[in-house]
């Protein structure tokens, strides 16, 4: 689990080890938080990051969309890129101590 300004989420994608943790602490902006989804690529040694919802969001459009990923990958990023998706999940009203270990405050 990844804690980012009071909101949780989770990595589903790690493609070519393209989560770094510093980078992206560096790169997030407050932004970003209004997605479901945060994708990062990497370019010319530059991380960019770039906000998706889910297809269900009332505020999705085509382009906005987890369903544009693909799309997204192929015309906007690198070929072969090294890239991560994170999702945004609910996280627990209440966590123990034990539920904190292995999850990553950034």
């Amino acid at each position: 689990m990844i804690h980012i300004a009071n909101k949780t989420y989770e990595l589903v994608t790690d493609h070519k080890n393209g989560w770094n943790q510093e980078v992206f602490k560096e790169r997030f902006s407050e932004v970003l938080e209004r997605y479901d989804y945060i994708v990062g690529d990497w370019g010319y040694s530059q991380l960019r990051l770039r906000g998706f919802f889910k297809e269900t969001h009332p505020k999705a459009t085509k382009e906005s969309s987890i369903a544009a990923l693909q799309d997204y990958l192929n015309e906007y990023c690198n070929f072969g890129c090294a890239y991560f998706i994170i999702e945004k999940v609910n996280a627990p009203k209440h966590q123990t101590p034990s539920e904190v270990i292995g999850s990553t405050i950034v």
